[in-house]
């Protein structure tokens, strides 16, 4: 049965599709076969990044399939270990049944209260509607140099009862070029901007593996991404 990663968001520019790719590219450089499901049907962003990523030939693959419905994604889930739902940049319906049908929902957000607050009630919705709250992670994404709203972005966060995965994606323009030659947020030309990365990526295999207790046997000797 497939492992499902919900990456969900209130508003767009926070880094949601971005995350996705992260993680479809960090699980796939481990040996699973992962999918990434853009529910985003009006962008496609997730599903013009693999096209760049098939033309630029960069390994490992990662499959992406766009899906007007949760439902249509989660019938081929099992032919995957893992499925990772790029929802709408926005609220709807569907994010909250792929939270529910989910291992784990990640909400990035950035650092601004108009970024945290619309956050904080999207994860509000979610448990209310059934998700459960250690099911639901925030990542900081897009963040500036300060370290002191770093720390009160956290604070915020946490103050309103959720967990914060640890690191913190910033907003380099190394990213944006990584992503515009279909590259994930670990296979750009900065070292310190991969470590970034790699560091989140792992944050999310940890919690994973915390929440399903399932690390494949043939897996276990690599479980880092670093």
């Amino acid at each position: 049965m497939a492992i499902k990663i919900n990456v969900a968001s209130q508003k767009g520019g926070t880094g949601k599709s971005t995350l996705a790719r992260l993680i479809g590219t960090a699980f796939a450089a481990i040996g699973w076969n992962s999918k990434i499901a853009d529910l985003d049907t009006s962008q496609g962003t997730s599903f013009q990044w693999r096209s760049r990523r098939l033309e630029n030939k960069i390994e490992p693959d990662v499959p992406v399939e766009q899906f007007g419905q949760v439902e249509k994604a989660l019938k081929i889930a099992d032919q995957y270990d893992l499925l990772i739902f790029d929802g709408a940049p926005h609220s709807t319906q569907a994010t909250r049944t792929a939270a529910l049908a989910s291992d784990l929902t990640i909400i990035p957000t950035g650092l601004s209260r108009d970024d945290l607050h619309p956050s904080v009630v999207l994860a509000h919705d979610l448990f209310k509607s059934g998700t459960p709250r250690e099911r639901i992670v925030f990542a900081l994404c897009r963040v500036n140099d300060s370290e002191a709203e770093i720390r009160e972005a956290r604070q915020y966060l946490t103050q309103a009862g959720y967990e914060v995965l640890p690191g913190a994606l910033p907003q380099k323009t190394g990213y944006s070029r990584a992503s515009d030659e279909g590259r994930a947020l670990t296979e750009t030309r900065h070292p310190s901007l991969n470590r970034h990365a790699e560091e989140m990526a792992q944050a999310i295999v940890n919690k994973i593996q915390e929440l399903t207790a399932t690390v494949r046997p043939d897996q276990q000797a690599q479980r880092s991404i670093a």
